[in-house]
Protein backbone atom coordinates (compact mmCIF):
# COMPACT_ATOMS: atom_id res chain seq x y z
CA UNK A 1 0.00 0.00 0.00
CA UNK A 2 1.42 3.53 -0.97
CA UNK A 3 0.96 6.07 1.67
CA UNK A 4 1.76 9.83 1.70
CA UNK A 5 2.48 11.95 5.29
CA UNK A 6 1.45 15.16 6.76
CA UNK A 7 4.14 17.05 9.93
CA UNK A 8 2.30 17.37 12.69
CA UNK A 9 2.04 21.03 14.64
CA UNK A 10 3.73 20.76 17.82
CA UNK A 11 1.95 20.09 20.89
CA UNK A 12 1.17 22.88 23.23
CA UNK A 13 4.41 24.27 24.35
CA UNK A 14 6.98 22.06 22.55
CA UNK A 15 8.76 24.10 19.72
CA UNK A 16 9.04 20.66 17.75
CA UNK A 17 6.64 17.92 16.96
CA UNK A 18 7.58 14.66 17.32
CA UNK A 19 5.19 12.87 15.26
CA UNK A 20 3.68 12.81 11.76
CA UNK A 21 0.68 11.53 10.15
CA UNK A 22 -0.26 9.10 7.50
CA UNK A 23 -2.26 9.37 4.82
CA UNK A 24 -4.57 6.88 6.40
CA UNK A 25 -4.77 8.62 9.70
CA UNK A 26 -1.95 6.89 12.03
CA UNK A 27 0.41 8.56 13.77
CA UNK A 28 4.31 7.84 13.55
CA UNK A 29 6.58 8.90 16.80
CA UNK A 30 10.12 9.84 15.58
CA UNK A 31 11.37 6.59 16.96
CA UNK A 32 13.93 4.93 15.03
CA UNK A 33 13.20 2.21 16.44
CA UNK A 34 9.73 2.01 15.11
CA UNK A 35 9.69 -0.14 11.17
CA UNK A 36 6.73 2.79 10.87
CA UNK A 37 8.85 5.40 11.66
CA UNK A 38 11.76 3.77 9.13
CA UNK A 39 9.37 3.19 5.98
CA UNK A 40 8.48 6.70 5.79
CA UNK A 41 12.09 7.85 6.17
CA UNK A 42 12.83 6.02 3.18
CA UNK A 43 9.34 6.61 1.10
CA UNK A 44 9.60 10.71 1.49
CA UNK A 45 13.52 10.36 0.70
CA UNK A 46 12.43 8.95 -2.67
CA UNK A 47 9.72 11.26 -3.54
CA UNK A 48 6.85 10.18 -1.42
CA UNK A 49 4.30 13.25 -0.86
CA UNK A 50 5.40 15.07 3.00
CA UNK A 51 2.72 18.09 3.65
CA UNK A 52 3.80 20.38 6.06
CA UNK A 53 1.21 21.00 9.06
CA UNK A 54 -1.09 23.46 6.74
CA UNK A 55 -1.35 21.05 3.71
CA UNK A 56 0.89 22.40 1.56
CA UNK A 57 3.50 19.36 -0.25
CA UNK A 58 6.65 20.39 0.48
CA UNK A 59 9.57 20.64 -2.22
CA UNK A 60 12.23 17.35 -2.20
CA UNK A 61 14.72 20.37 -0.97
CA UNK A 62 12.40 21.44 1.99
CA UNK A 63 12.17 17.37 2.67
CA UNK A 64 15.46 16.78 2.75
CA UNK A 65 16.25 19.84 5.22
CA UNK A 66 12.90 18.48 7.55
CA UNK A 67 14.36 14.92 7.42
CA UNK A 68 18.21 16.18 9.24
CA UNK A 69 16.09 17.69 11.75
CA UNK A 70 14.60 14.90 12.97
CA UNK A 71 15.96 11.47 14.46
Amino acid sequence: MSYTYQQTSPALGQSKSNNVKRSDSFYIPFDPANTDYQQFKIDVANGVPLEDPDGNVMTQEEVDAFLKTIP
